[in-house]
């Protein structure tokens, strides 16, 4: 089993070696720049982590993290556009479309998304394809229902708009790992406490969505609570699930 720091690695060597399709020409410029930002790279490390758990290879999933990463990419540079968030800053630097132009950040966006489904299918089964599509769509319909503001609950919301693609995470892990799906649920249970997780503490970083309804405290208690049930939800799986707890760890405690 290796560290999160050498699947980090994994991601990152995986990531700078995509070669976008050619018929993108010039607009490679401005995808390289959104994926090359920085990050932390979460859902493809856990992507690789249930792989590795779950009796599988890091290598194999490594095309599925490198889809969710892509997927992931597309919807920060689209949600950064002045119809949507509207932030002109992205990681330290300006967003794509201050960096890069309005059009062409839409387009990038688009074209990662694509690459990233491309990724997805490079699998000869269906399955892994299959949920990256669902997850992304939940993920737009998530996105959806924020910027209308729907009337919905924030638990609602983000299952969706942020948990769909940490699920994903785990099931794409799953099947890269040849796990049947008769034998999933319990590590399935474990995806959905990370993005709420996530959500919980990434709201207590930027003073919303729980941070402002709860109160910071009462966020981090919705924090505490998910990484209590994704570590219960871990020890009722039979294999090593040790760097998967070491990442529930580290998302609870994480300032930035």
């Amino acid at each position: 089993m290796r560290a999160p720091d050498e699947l980090l690695a994994l991601v990152e060597d995986a990531l700078a070696e995509v070669a976008f399709s050619p018929v993108l020409a010039g607009l490679t410029e401005a995808m390289g720049y959104a994926v090359t930002g920085g990050g932390k790279r979460i859902r493809p490390v856990v992507c690789l982590a249930t792989a590795e758990a779950a009796g599988g290879r890091a290598e194999d999933a490594l095309p599925a993290a490198v889809a969710l990463e892509l997927v992931h990419t597309f919807s920060l540079v689209h949600d950064d556009l002045p119809s949507m968030d509207d932030d002109d800053e992205r990681r330290g630097r300006p967003s794509v479309h201050v960096a890069h132009g309005e059009g062409v950040a839409l387009l990038a966006g688009d074209a990662l998304l694509v690459e990233g489904m491309r990724f997805g299918l490079s699998y000869d089964r269906p399955e892994p394809a299959r949920e990256l599509f669902e997850a992304t769509l939940g993920m737009i319909g998530g996105q959806f229902l924020d910027v209308t503001g729907a009337d919905v609950s924030l638990a609602d919301l983000h299952r969706l708009k942020t948990g769909r693609l940490f699920a994903a995470a785990v099931g794409l892990g799953l099947w890269t790992a040849d796990v049947p799906a008769v034998e999933q649920a319990p590590w399935r249970a474990f995806g959905e406490e990370l993005g709420v997780l996530f959500q919980a503490i990434d709201d207590v970083i930027d003073g919303d969505g729980y941070a402002a309804e709860l109160g910071e405290d009462g966020a981090r208690e919705v924090a505490a609570a998910a990484a209590h049930r994704a570590h219960e939800r871990l020890d009722a799986i039979a294999a090593d699930t040790s760097v998967l707890g070491a990442l529930v760890d580290g998302l609870a405690v994480r300032t930035a």
